[in-house]
């Protein structure tokens, strides 16, 4: 958050928001990539521990926006789970954007899902629901993997 509380914190890459921000601007996204004919993706992401975030106290959804373009967002919601928007990402590009993100972060265990307007689906509440069961499922199939819905 900016200071004082009010708006979307930037760290030289994306945008840091709570959960209620990312559900508007997922909202907001479908609808302008749906006009406008273009892809939107989200991953749902939990790290359970990364030498690099731990070293200087900053959150990891800091570390991870560090990562992202200026077009996209990061939040951090309940039971240490992240949510990556990414602006006109297709589902094929997340393997690559999840490596690049796991390998800065020195990450020892992860676990990812990922869906995509318009490919897996056209509601945003589809695509997080498909993104969160696909995180869930590569947790408990052992983790360092992300599941992309098809």
């Amino acid at each position: 958050m900016q200071p004082g509380g009010f708006g979307p914190a930037f760290a030289r890459g994306g945008w840091i928001v709570d959960e209620a921000m990312f559900r508007l601007l997922l909202d907001l996204e479908v609808h302008k990539a749906r006009r406008l004919r273009y892809s939107v993706s989200i991953v749902s992401f939990m790290l359970e521990r990364s030498d690099a975030v731990s070293d200087e106290g900053s959150s990891v959804a800091e570390s991870v926006a560090r990562f992202l373009r200026g077009t996209d967002a990061v939040a951090s919601v309940a039971q240490g789970v992240l949510f990556f928007l990414l602006i006109d990402a297709e589902a094929s590009h997340l393997p690559a954007i999840l490596e690049r993100i796991t390998g800065r972060l020195q990450t020892v265990f992860w676990s990812a899902g990922g869906s995509s307007y318009p490919r897996t689906a056209v509601r945003a509440e589809d695509l997080l629901r498909q993104a969160l069961d696909l995180l869930t499922l590569a947790r408990n199939e052992g983790g360092n993997r992300l599941y992309v819905a098809s």
